[in-house]
Formats: structure tokens, sequence, C-alpha cells
């Protein structure tokens, strides 16, 4: 996401100053790099000191403590906060279809977890702590941006590279059904353009942001990687709560998969209304592979490790399913 908001404030003339370690990748031509880490409140105040600037966004903060350092330290050097936020901010998600208005997790602006390490289960509630502690610095100027599921060129979680690196393999392909289930998956350039048009429009509030419900399904999704790689695999489409009896883990070993319907059902109103366009799938799973084959390397991150499936687990899973159809 950070890298998709750089692009995209440069391609619109803006003066963008970036802060960070400076260990990852090297800043883009035209922007200004202010090397510090935000855990230190030293760096934080320099920071503070190189500025004023109109708006800071927040592409990464999920660690309330971490964030309310952010926010304090530059509430007098910036005008606006934008917070990058999530879905799982819901405490109703995925049981329910969720809107702005839905109920969020309890979350403390003070609270610090002690680890940095990746925790699904505390991520929304963390993330409602960040919300909280920019409200309090910032009051009703915050704008806070809530993605369902980002996909696209640079991804360093692994959904859609796993699932077009199997795709590429061929051979029979293990698809969770039914294949016409809706999904929601938003390519992180449209995430970007649509929040800097917030920003421009000085918007304010929080605003959901995902593909219109009811647009793509997961049997599109494959198909889209099929037809990218050029594959000629075959894709055998199996019982979801078969799956689930076998203990195979939704999300994680089969990336984008979910039971429940309304894992996939964030209404974007708002954020239509507001300008949301969202690209075709289809463009955002064939840009990704054309990332991944020109030798896009994305940000090392340990969720990497949760997606996929391994080769014999699969194998396993599809003789015994087909065994099951063939009957006695």
């Amino acid at each position: 996401m950070g890298r998709a908001v750089v692009r995209e404030a440069l391609r619109r003339g803006e003066e963008v100053t970036l802060f960070n370690r400076g260990r990852s990748i090297d800043p883009p031509a035209g922007a200004r790099l202010v090397r510090g880490d935000w855990e230190r409140l030293e760096d934080l105040d320099r920071l503070a000191a190189r500025g004023p600037w109109d708006v800071v966004v927040d592409v990464a903060g999920a660690v309330p403590v971490v964030v309310r350092n952010t926010a304090r330290a530059l509430s007098q050097a910036v005008g606006r906060y934008v917070f990058v936020s999530t879905i799982s901010v819901y405490r109703d998600w995925p049981y329910q279809p969720v809107d702005e208005t839905a109920a969020q997790w309890d979350g403390d602006p003070d609270f610090d977890p002690g680890t940095r390490h990746w925790d699904p289960d505390a991520y929304g509630p963390l993330k409602v702590g960040g919300e909280l502690a920019i409200r309090r610095e910032f009051g009703d100027s915050a704008l806070f941006i809530r993605p369902h599921v980002i996909l696209g060129p640079g991804e360093y979680v692994g959904r859609l590279p796993w699932w077009l690196k199997r795709v590429e393999r061929g051979g029979a392909v293990l698809a969770p059904a039914p294949a016409n289930r809706y999904i929601q998956p938003v390519d992180v350039r449209d995430v970007a353009r649509f929040t800097l048009d917030l920003v421009t429009a000085n918007a304010t509030g929080a605003f959901n942001v995902a593909t219109p419900i009811g647009r793509d399904t997961y049997g599109d999704l494959l198909q889209a990687c099929r037809d990218a790689t050029g594959s000629t695999a075959e894709f055998v489409w199996v019982d979801e709560a078969w799956l689930a009896e076998r203990g195979v883990r939704e999300w994680t070993e089969i990336p984008i998969w979910r039971t429940l319907p309304t894992a996939w059902a964030m209404n974007t109103d708002k954020a239509r209304q507001a300008g949301l366009v969202c690209r075709p799938l289809r463009e955002t799973v064939a840009d990704t592979w054309r990332w991944m084959r020109e030798g896009g390397v994305p940000v090392a991150h340990e969720r990497a490790a949760e997606h996929g499936m391994s080769a014999e687990r699969e194998s396993e899973l599809l003789r015994v399913w087909q065994d099951s159809r063939r009957g006695p």
C-alpha cells in the first residue's frame, strides 16, 4: 500500500516525504526520505521538525501506542491524518454484513501488546486502538480507509502470488466450491488512488473500500490466474463443507477462501458515491503475474508463510475426494 500511495502521489505532482528505516526499498525519484524508527520518540520529534505537511498517510500503523506517539508528534506539523485501517475493526465481521456504522471492537489508544508479531485475533482491536489514538489528536479532521482484502503488484501477504504459482504448475488443482461464491478483493492501486482522491476532496470520517458485492467470483479469480499464466490446469471444485470437516484452514491454507458468504458482504456504497472505481479483477491478476515474472520481490513478512497448501496435502485431499465421488 505504501508503494502504491507514493507512486500515485508522485504521478499527481505532489511533494512526498517518506519516513522509515530505509531497509526495504530505495525511495523513488522525486520523493524525500527521512530515516527513522517510529518506535523511537526522538526520531518522531526529528521527523516533526522537518515539516510542516498538509497530510500524513499512515499505511502501516497497527500498534496503538506507536500510532498514538506518531499522531501526537505530528499534531503540530501536519494538517490532517489519514489512517489505512481494515475491515477487521468490525466486531461482527465475517459473521454479518458490515457498513461504516457497524459495531467495532473495543480498543485502547494507549495499548502496547508487548510484541510486534502478527496476530490475526488481535489485529482488529489493535487497529481500533490506532483509530482512537488518531481521533484524540486530530478530532473530526481524521480520515480512515477500511479496505477488505488488498491484492495487486507488490503483495507481500502472498495470497494471489500463491494462487498464481499453483495454477502455473498445472494439473488437477483443488478449488473450494462453489465456484460462483462472490468475493470482494480490491486492487492496491485503486485503494491508493481513492485515498488520495479523498485527501484532495478534504473528506473525513471512515470509508469501506472493496469491489462491489456481486461483481467477482472465486471462479473468476482462478480463471484469471489460468489465463494470466497460460496454464492448462484443471480445477476440481471440492465441497467446502467437506474441506472444513478435514481441517483445511480457511483464509490461509486455501487463500481467500471462507465458507461464510457474509465474509464478502462489505457495503461500499459510501465509497462508490465518493468516487471509488475498481478495475477488473482480471487486470489485477494479470498485472500481479507480470510483476512476479519481471522479478518483483515483495517485502519480507512473516504472514507469507501462512498461506498455501503443500502439494502432498493437496494430492491426498483430491484422491480422497475423488474416491468418495466414485462410491462403493
